[in-house]
């Protein structure tokens, strides 16, 4: 979503590290360069097409889904919904069995009050180029009520849809139907405990484990058969406003995205050292020390200028936690 405190972060990081160089094989960190791409608040690594990542605005944008190629960091594909209405609030990207792509339109500018919100559901296309492509809508409730949300994961087995709910003092893992259904409601459930204030969420491509970013830092579980286990925490890189995560295809690296114009795509180790370059391009090990605040501020962060911004930032985020409407 966009935040007034928005050029107040750009500027507190400025001493932040710089983003590695951008790799063809899309391990590595890369910038977006489409000026349409101004609030890419959703990552999702393209299975048919290596390298390529697929992102969308947030709000007032319309029904769209850009590809990027990582190597160059330019859009290679646009893609127009059609059969879905007007997108409200859209957050969250991710790619399940058989190439499809789930969007996630869960937010909710209202702080919680809007009583359903929507999943589409498309196929990947298997020639990148701009295209109109008729989506499934799927209806959303909770069975504990309405509420924001900005994560979303589909398990890359069993195609099953989960959503993490946005809560500063941390949320829940909600679990959805087995099959969702485009005729009827689709009743999600609390299943686990999710300690974070959660911007963002992505399921491993062999659907073990589950990374849960924030704004300042991140948790790794085990996935454990759909009762998560909490691991440790992640390497998150601090970013102008963290809104983004998702796995490499291969499944090596975690790749961080960022709202803004020209925002840039981080690259670090994912979880059990599986990277095949190692820790080069991320900076660090995938998991910091298991103490410290619970967004995961502890481990990640080293130099101080770059502690005392995420300390100023954090509390401009809870000064301006009201939200415009949509």
């Amino acid at each position: 979503m966009r935040r007034p405190f928005a050029l107040l972060a750009a500027a507190l990081l400025m001493s932040a590290p710089a983003v590695p160089a951008s790799a063809a094989d899309g391990d590595e960190g890369f910038t977006v360069k489409d000026p349409r791409i101004t609030e890419s608040s959703g990552l999702a690594a393209s299975r048919l097409h290596p390298g390529v990542y697929w992102t969308h605005n947030d709000s007032d944008d319309g029904p769209y889904l850009y590809a990027v190629d990582s190597a160059t960091g330019e859009t290679v594909a646009r893609l127009t919904l059609t059969g879905i209405g007007s997108p409200r609030d859209v957050e969250a990207i991710s790619i399940g069995p058989g190439n499809r792509i789930f969007v996630g339109d869960i937010g909710d500018n209202l702080g919680g009050t809007w009583p359903y919100v929507w999943i589409y559901e498309l196929p990947e296309p298997k020639e990148l180029k701009d295209a109109t492509v008729r989506a499934t809508q799927y209806v959303v409730k909770y069975s504990d009520g309405a509420r924001d949300a900005e994560s979303m994961v589909v398990h890359p087995k069993t195609g099953r849809v989960y959503i993490v709910d946005k809560k500063e003092e941390g949320g829940h893992l909600y679990e959805g139907p087995a099959k969702l259904s485009a005729t009827g409601d689709n009743v999600f459930r609390p299943i686990a405990p999710v300690e974070l204030w959660a911007t963002d969420a992505a399921l491993s491509p062999d659907g073990e484990q589950l990374a849960v970013r924030g704004y300042f830092g991140g948790i790794h579980y085990s996935w454990n058969g759909g009762e998560p286990q909490r691991k440790g925490r992640l390497s998150v890189p601090l970013q102008g406003q963290g809104e983004s995560v998702t796995y490499s295809a291969d499944g090596s690296r975690l790749m961080y995205g960022s709202e803004g114009t020209q925002s840039a795509v981080e690259s670090r180790e994912a979880p059990g050292g599986g990277g095949r370059k190692g820790s080069s391009a991320g900076g660090g090990s995938a998991e910091g020390a298991e103490s410290g605040g619970g967004d995961g501020t502890g481990g990640t962060v080293k130099a101080g200028g770059v502690v005392v911004a995420a300390l100023v930032l954090l509390l401009v985020l809870r000064l301006t936690r009201r939200r415009r409407p949509s």
